[in-house]
């Protein structure tokens, strides 16, 4: 069983920046490929980037790409995802997740079996 908490959500003025952690227990992170996702309002929970076990593959929604970065320190047991360049429209509870153990990494949310309770991220116009 893996237990993740995410931190470092807030407020922020458009074309900020904010770091968000997301640490886990009850297991190493190192046997988990790892995801971040994010729900709006009214809105389904949507996918914004993934990182291999390892950390040597990244992968992004078209949406956040050249903005934010998914990174991840095995030996902390935690994955950090940076927001940069924030819009209005970055506004949501952002999660992270992770599958099954040794699973590959994707981008479908139906695949991730692990959650964090999610962290607010507000960015204003």
């Amino acid at each position: 069983q893996v237990q993740l908490v995410e931190s470092g959500g807030g407020l922020v003025q458009a074309g900020g920046s904010l770091s968000l952690s997301c640490a886990a227990s009850g297991r190493t992170l190192s046997g988990y490929a790892m995801g971040w996702f994010r729900q709006a309002p009214g809105k389904e929970r949507d996918f914004v980037a993934h990182i291999s076990l390892t950390g040597g593959s990244t992968y992004y929604a078209d949406s956040v790409k050249g903005r934010f970065t998914i990174s991840r320190d095995n030996a902390k047991n935690t994955v950090y995802l940076q927001m940069n360049s924030l819009k209005p429209e970055d506004t949501a509870v952002y999660y992270c997740a992770a599958p099954k153990i040794l699973a590959i990494p994707t981008m479908d949310v139906r695949q991730y079996v692990y959650w964090g309770q999610g962290t607010q991220v507000t960015v204003s116009s």
